[in-house]
């Protein structure tokens, strides 16, 4: 097994993560929602805020460290046009990722005091939550495309 191929398989690996826990997410969240229960919202909400810091965010920081090795070892060069509209989209990415972040710990702190107020969510959950779902199709839409410019390589 060569460092390329251990590279490459941790790259794909990343991506796999990346998208595998965005959708996670997206599902057990919107399943919460749906419940309108402030306790099951509370208890998910916080389960998806240790798993988007654990491992979304560890994905999200060894990408670029391994995207950029193994073009090195490829004499790959950021004059190929996909690998610039790659880094674009991923910066796009984050540009939605990471105040969904914040959404998801504050949906979830106000959640918990909903519970402890024995009140309804408040208002400013319910538009939190518009926002993060809203969020969640182009953040999770560019990185489906990032996968495919990672697999097709177009020339353009």
């Amino acid at each position: 097994m060569t460092a390329y191929f251990i590279l490459k398989f941790l790259h794909i690996l990343g991506a796999i993560v990346i998208l595998g826990t965005g959708a996670g997410i997206a599902f057990f969240m919107l399943m919460a929602h749906r419940s309108g229960n402030a306790a099951f919202i509370a208890a998910t909400a916080g389960i998806v805020v240790v798993a988007d810091l654990l491992f979304t965010t560890t994905a999200v920081i060894l990408q670029p460290f391994t995207g950029g090795f193994l073009m090195q070892m490829s004499s790959t060069t950021t004059d190929e046009p996909w690998i610039v509209v790659s880094l674009i989209l991923y910066a796009v990415a984050g540009l939605f990722w990471l105040p969904v972040v914040f959404m998801q710990i504050e949906m979830r702190n106000l959640a918990l005091q909903a519970v402890a107020d024995r009140a309804p969510l408040p208002p400013r959950y319910h538009i939190l939550f518009r926002r993060w779902f809203w969020f969640g199709f182009p953040g999770f839409g560019v990185v489906v495309a990032i996968l495919w410019l990672m697999i097709a390589k177009p020339s353009f």
